[in-house]
Order: structure tokens, then C-alpha cells, then sequence
């Protein structure tokens, strides 16, 4: 699809994988950046071309719907859609008392807060001439990593739910992606002490533009690649890769 004079929102675009997606998009587009930080979203804009930045909650329904509000009546249109915030926690399923609430915060923000913009957005989305959604799991939503088990369970969910909305808009003017990137030098890498492991979010952001331009509905990147390939051979193997079982 051409990615030019186009409308994009972009979640968790203060930093990371969002931050150098605008940066990179920012040239040729309108860019909206959305997340919970108001002082990182305007430190973030102030770097960018063509950027605004609009602080809200996306686990939150009335900030979803001030930001839908003001997408609407500000900038009159929309024409991409990136789902890219997402939160983390390492812990094992067996051992931590409060699995529960640490999976219920990683579904709020990896599932159903993608699920929930996606339905308030589609009509305006539907009246684009050509129109994108980009939802950002990650390859442990191909084979479940087990330091961060219920992070890998969200993005599977959220795998699926990209699988059957693309095939629901086949034949509409939207295009669905989804970005599968590795671990990745960010914030949220480094809170799981994976930093020193991971490949730059400016890969990761070269790697979502070049599959927009060629209409490559599945994203991996970087060392993602090797995995992405290998779970189609095998399942069982790229488990025992991920996790270096043997």
C-alpha cells in the first residue's frame, strides 16, 4: 500500500518500536501519537514532523472514546491504525500469587485494548480510499516464552483476533498487518532484563515499512525471521529454540 499523505495513530508512540515508526513516517504523513505519558508523548512530538500527541489510557473506554472523539473532530480522518502499546511481566504461572492479576493487565493492554480501538475506528477507517490496521504481537504469540508466559498468552490472543480480521476485510479497502518483531532494545525489554539481547526498534520500524509497502500481511524481523520460518517446519523445535531447551 502507499504510505504517503496519509492519517496514522500510533499507541505507546512516546518510545521504542511507536517512536521510531512516527520518526520514520512523520516525513510523509499526519502522525497522532497516543500512550499514558503526557510529558514522554510531548517530549516525543517536539522530535517529530507533523506530530501530535494525545494522552490517553487505551485500557480506559472514556479516554478511548475522547481520543476517538478528537481524531474525529480535529483531523476529520484516519487512514492506518498501529497497535503498538504493550506491557509485560516475567513470572511463572505455577509459582506467582497474583498470575491473575498480572495476566488481566497484560489482556487489558495486548488484547482487548487493540480489540476495542479497532471497533471504534473501523468507520472511520471504512471511508478511506485505501486504509490499514497494524496490530504488533510478537513471535512468542508463535511459540510461548517462558519467562514471560502471560505476555505470550496476550499476544497469541491478539495473533488470532488479526487472523480473522484480515480475513473478514478481504475484500474492503482495509489492509490488516501484523508485526512480529523479537526481543527489542525498549523499555519494556529492559525491565525484563533482556536489553543487552535485543535488536534496535529502528530495524523493527524499517522492517513494519517495507512490509506496508509491499503488502506482506505478516511481519517478522531480525532474528524473528529464523523463528517465524522454523514454526511452520516444526513447533515443537522452535519452542525448544526460543527457550534453549535442546
Amino acid at each position: 500500500m502507499n504510505i504517503k499523505n496519509k492519517t496514522i495513530l500510533i499507541t505507546g508512540g512516546g518510545s521504542g518500536i511507536g517512536f521510531e515508526t512516527a520518526k520514520l513516517l512523520s516525513a510523509d504523513n499526519n502522525i497522532i501519537i497516543a500512550g499514558r505519558n503526557k510529558q514522554k508523548l510531548d517530549a516525543a512530538a517536539s522530535k517529530l514532523k507533523n506530530t501530535v500527541a494525545i494522552q490517553a489510557d487505551i485500557t480506559d473506554e472514556n479516554d478511548v472514546n475522547r481520543l476517538v472523539d478528537e481524531i474525529k473532530n480535529k483531523y476529520g480522518d484516519l487512514s492506518v491504525l498501529i497497535n503498538n502499546a504493550g506491557i509485560g511481566n516475567s513470572h511463572k504461572v505455577s509459582e506467582s500469587p497474583d498470575v491473575y492479576s498480572i495476566a488481566l493487565a497484560e489482556f487489558m493492554t495486548n488484547y482487548f485494548a487493540p480489540l476495542r480501538l479497532v471497533e471504534k475506528l473501523l468507520p472511520v477507517l471504512r471511508k478511506q480510499p485505501e486504509a490499514a490496521i497494524v496490530n504488533v504481537t510478537s513471535v512468542v504469540a508463535l511459540t510461548p516464552w517462558l519467562i514471560i508466559p502471560t505476555y505470550s498468552d496476550s499476544k497469541a490472543a491478539l495473533r488470532f483476533y488479526t487472523q480473522i480480521l484480515r480475513h473478514e476485510l478481504k475484500n474492503t479497502n482495509i489492509k490488516v498487518f501484523e508485526l512480529l518483531p523479537p526481543l527489542v532494545d525498549t523499555e519494556l525489554t529492559t525491565e525484563l532484563g533482556g536489553k543487552q539481547n535485543g535488536i534496535s526498534p529502528v530495524e523493527v520500524a524499517e522492517g513494519l515499512l517495507q512490509g506496508l509497502e509491499t503488502d506482506n500481511y505478516e511481519i517478522p524481523v531480525g532474528q524473528g525471521i529464523a523463528l517465524y520460518n522454523g514454526f511452520f517446519s516444526s513447533s515443537k523445535a522452535a519452542f525448544a529454540a526460543l527457550n534453549q531447551l535442546g
